[in-house]
């Protein structure tokens, strides 16, 4: 049975432009222009994956509050904001709030399925049982790369899917030195310096909040980070 996006986006060309995208990869896709459609139709069944954005007509931050709402509902529904709006705060405002991953609507189309595809492997990999081969420890730290899911101290960390494959990155080879484009690579995805200061700030948080000590990520000043040996 083909996986079912629902897409909340106030602006009908852009809406029906990303629903015929998904449509041609396969995917069944519900579309909705609002934060009060969308909610009263999940009433009955939750989509698979859900693409939201942040402004919703005079709803200014109807996709907050949707995601909000939802991630209430289920905490494995995948949700993708993808909006016009590539302020750090509101990034930082949709993932703390539980999205999966926040994208500016000038991302590629091939880039924005590869995170969709990336996003249903983790779901459908979860629901798996546990691959010895596919985990990665570094003292209290434990990735499993087939669920793409990070323990630390036998306690989740919540990543996105960029942060996953950032902590992936330097945590494959500690004491490496990782520059920018080796962590662009790694996350797939096109990440100035700034974003990549604010990523690695969110994945320290992240970890702290498990462990006031964290102190694995070290900044290598001019050239990038790495994950000290555990």
């Amino acid at each position: 049975m083909a996986k079912r996006i629902a897409i909340v986006e106030d602006e009908a060309a852009i809406r029906e432009n990303y629903a015929a995208a998904f449509r041609r990869e396969g995917y069944a896709v519900d579309t909705y222009e609002a934060r009060e459609p969308a909610l009263n139709a999940f009433e009955s069944r939750l989509p698979d994956l859900v693409v939201i954005d942040v402004n919703l007509k005079d709803d200014v931050e109807g996709g907050f509050e949707l995601c909000r709402t939802l991630r209430a509902r289920s905490a494995n529904l995948p949700i993708i904001f993808l909006t016009a709006k590539d302020s750090e705060f509101d990034a930082v405002s949709g993932l703390r709030l539980g999205a999966d991953d926040y994208l500016t609507k000038d991302i590629s189309l091939p880039h924005l399925m590869a995170r969709i595809a990336a996003l249903f492997r983790r779901l459908d990999a979860m629901q798996k049982p546990q691959g010895a081969d596919s985990l990665i420890r570094r003292g209290d730290l434990a990735i499993d790369t087939e669920r793409m899911t990070v323990h630390w101290q036998d306690q989740i960390i919540s990543l996105t899917l960029t942060e996953f494959w950032l902590v992936h990155a330097m945590a494959r080879y500690p004491g490496h030195v990782k520059n920018r484009q080796q962590l662009m690579d790694a996350a797939q995805a096109v990440l100035d310096d700034n974003t990549i200061t604010s990523h690695i700030k969110r994945i320290r948080r992240k970890f702290c909040a498990v462990d006031t000590d964290f102190d694995a990520i070290e900044t290598v000043y001019g050239m990038g980070y790495r994950w000290l040996s555990g």
